[in-house]
């Protein structure tokens, strides 16, 4: 059987947030958050927390950044989220204190189900705990939580959940050595 996109239905999804608040947050998103011509985090940090996201202090966000819904994500304290990042965050989620996520990285809460004729839309939280980092052009897919100082290196896929004080690699990624903090 082939796919059949013609019957996919995810009227089921309910990301929060009624249809004004999407609309309303999808133009402060590209304006103010997305928009490389606005370098000041804290401007969007005051945007972010009026649109409903938790952030912590020390928070660094940069240009370039998208998040689609930013009622659905938890940052603690001194974290850095580097140049167009992407938080697709259909789910919840939450990325802990001491944390970077680099340049390019991609926070992917959905997929399809590659499996059904109607692709029916996954969706799961993502967490990223204390001292953790992501690096650049990385992607964390649904349901993944990324263990306390571990590190995804560049370009890698963590596809399942990564154990603390790791250093990953590859795609998908797989331990390469421990991660010593001096």
């Amino acid at each position: 059987m082939n796919p059949d996109l013609s019957t996919y239905d995810n009227s089921w999804y309910n990301p929060g947030g009624n249809s004004i608040k999407r609309l309303c947050w999808y133009f402060a998103n590209l304006l103010f958050i997305k928009n490389r011509w606005n370098p000041v985090s804290k401007l969007k940090i005051i945007i972010l927390k009026a649109f409903g996201a938790k952030i912590g202090n020390g928070v660094v966000v940069k240009p370039g950044v998208n998040i689609k819904y930013p009622w659905l994500l938890t940052i603690g304290d001194n974290t850095w989220i580097g140049e167009d990042v992407w938080i697709d965050n259909l789910a919840q989620v939450t990325i802990g204190s001491n944390c970077c996520i680099s340049q390019g990285a991609m926070l992917l809460c959905g997929n399809h189900n590659y499996k059904r004729s109607t692709f029916d839309l996954i969706v799961k939280p993502i967490v990223i705990e204390d001292g953790a980092w992501i690096g650049a052009m990385s992607t964390v897919c649904p349901g993944v939580t990324i263990g306390s100082q571990s590190l995804l290196s560049v370009g890698s896929i963590a596809t399942s959940n990564l154990i603390p004080n790791k250093i990953y690699q590859g795609i998908p990624a797989k331990i390469k050595s421990e991660r010593i903090i001096q």
